[in-house]
């Protein structure tokens, strides 16, 4: 029974190329909104399995199978590959820097994904942790200009390789259960941002509550930058 669960687990982890696949091919119909929903739940899935996998030892179960590296693979496609292409094909970047901006963040992402000490002791991440994603959503919702968008793209690549700290809201133990909550609030207001129908007001709220929120998460990973780690918070 229990190699069962395993299987699944690694089948719950694997279906995130699935949903990758269904947000690529909705960036190449032009249904970026569409794209973002599938995104949202390979988002979903990337959250919830690995806590499964650890509550179901799934390392133990299966250990010719190494779930950090399925893990990796769909994190890839879904964190960095299709957001790019949606960057490029929404044409959220300068049409002279577009390629120039999606290069970027492929290559820099290669260095986030393949170096060993991606994560501290105590869960927070090294440098910008590849999430394109969010900088693709951001883009798309609020609609700065071009330029500001590729100057964007550029201080985050150039992010990855510096020496600071970004908080892993569903692994990192300091300040919970703060941390869920807003993180919680960051998700549910960033997810209004594209409903349909919003008033002016009713955008404005949500966007700042987005803002605000991603900005003390931000905040929090420069904290323990500063800081340094709590030996009783190490995993």
């Amino acid at each position: 029974m229990s190699v069962l669960i395993a299987i699944a687990i690694h089948a719950l982890t694997a279906s995130g190329v699935v949903l990758g696949l269904f947000a690529l091919l909705a960036v190449e119909r032009g249904q970026f909104t569409l794209s973002f929903v599938w995104l949202g739940a390979a988002l979903i899935v990337d959250g919830i399995d690995g806590p499964l996998a650890r509550w179901a030892g799934v390392k133990r179960t299966l250990p010719l199978i190494d779930g950090d590296t399925l893990d990796l693979v769909v994190d890839y496609l879904t964190y960095v590959l299709v957001p790019a292409f949606l960057i490029y094909r929404a044409a959220l970047l300068p049409d002279a820097l577009a390629l120039v901006g999606v290069a970027a963040i492929l290559l820099s992402s290669l260095y986030t994904f393949a170096r060993t000490d991606m994560k501290t002791e105590d869960n927070f991440f090294r440098g910008f942790p590849a999430l394109w994603n969010v900088v693709a959503y951001y883009l798309y919702a609020l609609r700065p200009s071009p330029a500001l968008g590729a100057v964007f793209v550029a201080l985050l690549a150039v992010l990855t390789f510096v020496p600071i700290h970004v908080v892993h809201p569903l692994r990192v133990r300091r300040w919970q259960p703060w941390l869920g909550l807003l993180t919680a609030a960051w998700g549910l207001a960033s997810l209004a941002l594209l409903a349909p129908g919003l008033s002016p007001p009713l955008f404005q709220f949500v966007k700042v509550v987005s803002l605000v929120s991603a900005t003390l998460l931000i905040a929090l990973g420069l904290l323990r930058t500063a800081l340094g780690p709590l030996p009783s918070q190490t995993s």
